[in-house]
């Protein structure tokens, strides 16, 4: 009976998806958060959750947080209001947005007579889909708003009969401003105007079925709120949200005008490596599809619909050199939608198969034994005394230190050395800030350590292991090397 099942393209994909989805759920509370990028935008939402500011985000206390739109910070935030804050209700939010989609895909998929599942297993089995499926970030929600847009004016275009489909394209639009603000508008409306060109009668359905009025009035009353309250007040937002995030970041190489974070310098059209990479092995299986099929694409409405939706952000990314492979999470949805229209012209799927589960399969596997390993054989095997130790977070040792429980009365500093404080925020560890509660104080330099040390009471102190020599050693001989990890060590004052 199971080796018959087994057999089954439908059970084998309907298996893999739901033991995908229930183990990476177990991941969002079995791994902690980490350092920068997941940590920090936890500890943000976490501000939001305890001081009740909805309107300034804010990446420290009484500082805000001007990179990017406050959507997903409100999920992840009001996920904390439910299950309290930890590493799983800030991941929370997005593991659902993504079920979301999988839910709409295979939809889509059973109307064209494939399995509910394919979907399902081509997104799942994506390295950047995957990833995204339970962390912490703003491009998740972006996402979903960009997805619903295009699926919405398919829709629309492709109906004469005025559905929810209608007022879904403005909604996600108004969402989508909130998610990461116009850049949604770049990524959506260049390839559906080309492909409204291609055949203009698909221009005139859009000016006909379209409530372009009322449209713009349900996207000015989602979005425009909160960008007139947080200009009001945190002047200086519009500034640098428009010009330096929208503008600098992707075509000035090495921007030095970055608040959060470091320059990158990237080569350009790296996009396509991460294409490449992050979404192997569906990228270069429908590349060769769409090449193979080249001479009938712009016949078939769908088949051009999803090639311009799929192409045109690596296309546009491609002259940028500050970009990272979160990116190209967008283009997963179409690739997936092209894998599915071209299945049945795949001989062996059961190859496909086996192939698509590698990735989540290695992964799986190295969480399953990184967890459940005993101590004692994962330090004979990698000579680290525990996973916690090789793990970029901060977690395990401020629980070791119970900062929060009997030692929450002793005062918690974290050494980052910096040249001015507009940096700070750029070298600050997240993890301690959101595993402490936001307790944790920031020393920036030799004559800050020098000062908390003359208190002559006890204190602790977090210093990144590789900077233990920006420290004096007089400094040092006043504390004693309590706990360490492979990136951090924790003394105490004696």
């Amino acid at each position: 009976m199971i080796s018959k099942k087994l057999k089954d393209t439908n059970f084998i994909l309907c298996f893999s998806v739901i033991t995908i989805l229930i183990f990476r759920l177990i991941l969002t509370f079995a791994i902690p958060l980490l350092d920068k990028t997941e940590a920090r935008y936890a500890e943000i939402a976490r501000l939001m959750y305890e001081t009740k500011d909805w309107i300034v985000v804010q990446i420290d206390y009484g500082f805000p947080f001007w990179a990017k739109p406050p959507l997903s910070t409100w999920l992840s935030a009001g996920s904390f209001e439910i299950f309290g804050a930890n590493e799983f209700s800030a991941r929370f939010p997005s593991y659902l947005l993504s079920v979301l989609l999988l839910f709409i895909a295979g939809k889509l998929a059973k109307k064209e007579g494939k399995s509910f599942y394919l979907p399902g297993f081509i997104l799942l089995t994506m390295p950047e889909f995957l990833i995204h499926t339970g962390v912490v970030s703003t491009d998740s929600a972006l996402f979903v708003c960009i997805t619903i847009m295009m699926l919405s004016f398919w829709k629309v275009v492709n109906n004469t009969e005025k559905t929810i489909w209608n007022y879904l394209f403005f909604i996600a639009l108004g969402l989508g401003f909130l998610a990461k603000g116009p850049l949604i508008m770049v990524l959506t409306f260049p390839p559906l105007f080309v492909w409204c060109l291609l055949d203009l009668n698909r221009l005139k359905a859009v000016f006909s079925r379209l409530p372009i009025i009322l449209g713009i009035l349900i996207v000015v009353a989602i979005a425009l709120p909160w960008y007139y309250l947080i200009e009001q007040k945190s002047p200086g937002f519009t500034n640098y949200f428009f010009v330096g995030e929208h503008y600098k970041r992707f075509l000035v190489p090495g921007w030095n005008g970055d608040l959060y974070g470091n320059p990158k310098y990237v080569p350009m059209g790296i996009v396509w490596v991460y294409m490449i990479a992050f979404a192997f092995p569906w990228f270069p299986i429908v590349v060769y599809k769409l090449w193979k099929n080249r001479t009938t694409i712009l016949k078939n409405p769908w088949v051009s619909f999803l090639a311009l939706w799929l192409l045109w952000l690596p296309f546009f990314f491609t002259f940028s050199k500050n970009i990272l492979h979160t990116y190209i999470l967008p283009t997963t949805f179409p690739m997936m939608l092209l894998m599915v229209h071209y299945w049945n012209e795949f001989d062996s799927k059961k190859t496909l198969i086996r192939i698509g589960l590698f990735f989540p399969t290695a992964i799986f596997v190295i969480a399953s034994v990184a967890i459940l390993l005993p101590k004692d054989l994962f330090t004979k095997l990698s000579g680290y005394p525990d996973v916690s130790y090789i793990m970029n977070s901060d977690k395990y040792l401020l629980e070791k230190l119970k900062v929060n429980t009997e030692n929450k009365q002793i005062p918690l500093y974290y050494f980052v050395k910096v040249e001015n404080d507009s940096v700070v925020n750029k070298q600050k560890n997240y993890s301690g800030e959101f595993y402490s509660n936001g307790k944790e104080q920031v020393l920036i330099n030799q004559k800050e350590v020098d000062s908390v040390l003359s208190l002559n009471k006890k204190l602790f102190f977090v210093i990144p292991t590789r900077k233990l020599e920006q420290v004096s050693k007089e400094s040092l001989e006043k504390m004693n090397l309590i706990d360490h990890n492979n990136n951090t060590s924790v003394f105490e004052s004696k």
